[in-house]
């Protein structure tokens, strides 16, 4: 089969220690059985490892931080894309989507650019302020929640939780709090990195297992691979893991994307209990940094997302590999300092 040429943008370039899921969506996007893929990054930072891997990123740009705003988005990637031609757009922060969301229709209508992103309605729908609310249209278990915007606020957090509580960031970043205390120094130190609410969330005891899928915003689940942890860092990030044979988890994972229609990749993070019950502890809108298990496991989201991007059909896979682990390691990459002076003074690699 002649595969099709087509360049695709990517952001989350940062493969580190807290990873964004950019270069194992590129990585999948390389492996695609459909399509020849030029890769241009898209960075917010000069020392974003992915700018450098030359063997996954074909040409790299920096872009305007999200608090820029959307015209300046707009702006610099109108000049992407007159350089580049590009086909699809994928971003991979929490952060950036907002502005992404906006831009989509624009970025269709006036360059060509596709996008295959949820509706504002649907990214806020499961923001973790509101995540309660969601489990509940959803059918899903939710630990109970509250927004705070003040440390002040800890303190009466009596009447409504007990300790252990979950002191968690708007966008990233959660801390567990034994006392109020913790919770008070958490409460500033997120806050200050992350900004205003901070959510504090019943703490539920259990193994962690997420979910990596994808919907076409029809109500359709197109994939779904499930995941418990087997290594986590010391910011919860998962270093390894393991592919699940777990039908229930796939039921709940179908019936959210089922019922919120959701359109594009997501993460999916579940406590399941002792007894078995499984409580949603966030919809992260994105696809997950793990993403790249579920190309192992034969299930290509990534390049399942290009397709729909592009308005094909795409039939939803029906199996996946269980028993498929993911062991991610660091490596030293050697790079001139003549790249680095580049992206930092032209904005460009």
């Amino acid at each position: 089969m002649t595969k099709r040429k087509i360049t695709v943008a990517v952001s989350g370039l940062n493969n580190i220690d807290s990873p964004g899921p950019g270069i194992p969506v590129i990585r999948a996007l390389k492996e695609s059985e459909y399509f020849d893929v030029r890769i241009i990054g898209l960075s917010y930072e000069n020392l974003e490892p992915g700018l450098y891997m030359r063997d996954l990123v074909d040409k790299s740009y920096s872009i305007p931080l999200p608090s820029s705003g959307t015209a300046s988005l707009l702006e610099r990637l109108r000049y992407i894309h007159d350089v580049e031609n590009i086909d699809v757009i994928i971003p991979n922060f929490d952060a950036e989507l907002h502005s992404f969301i906006k831009l989509a229709t624009q970025l269709k209508n006036d360059f060509g650019i596709e996008t295959f992103l949820p509706t504002q309605e649907q990214f806020e729908s499961r923001h973790k302020s509101v995540l309660y609310e969601f489990g509940e249209e959803n059918g899903v278990k939710v630990p109970y929640a509250k927004m705070i915007f003040s440390a002040n606020e800890i303190h009466s957090l009596k009447n409504d939780f007990t300790y252990p509580l979950v002191i968690k960031g708007k966008y990233y970043d959660a801390s567990i709090a034994a006392t109020p205390e913790q919770a008070v120094n958490y409460f500033h130190k997120i806050s200050a990195k992350w900004g205003l609410p901070i959510i504090v969330q019943e703490f539920v005891s259990g193994n962690e297992v997420n979910v990596t899928a994808i919907g076409d915003g029809k109500g359709n689940c197109i994939g779904a691979v499930p995941m418990r942890k087997l290594y986590i860092t010391d910011k919860g990030k998962a270093w390894a893991g393991v592919s699940l044979d777990d039908e229930n988890l796939i039921e709940i994972t179908n019936r959210v994307i089922s019922n919120s229609k959701w359109k594009g990749g997501c993460e999916l993070e579940f406590i399941k209990t002792k007894e078995g019950e499984y409580y949603l502890l966030e919809m992260n809108p994105r696809f997950p940094a793990w993403v790249y298990l579920a190309k192992g496991c034969g299930q290509n989201h990534p390049e399942a997302l290009v397709r729909m991007a592009l308005g094909e059909e795409v039939k939803p896979f029906e199996s996946y590999d269980v028993g498929k682990l993911f062991v991610r390691f660091s490596f030293d990459q050697i790079v001139d300092i003549k790249d680095y002076e580049k992206i930092s003074t032209l904005g460009e690699l």
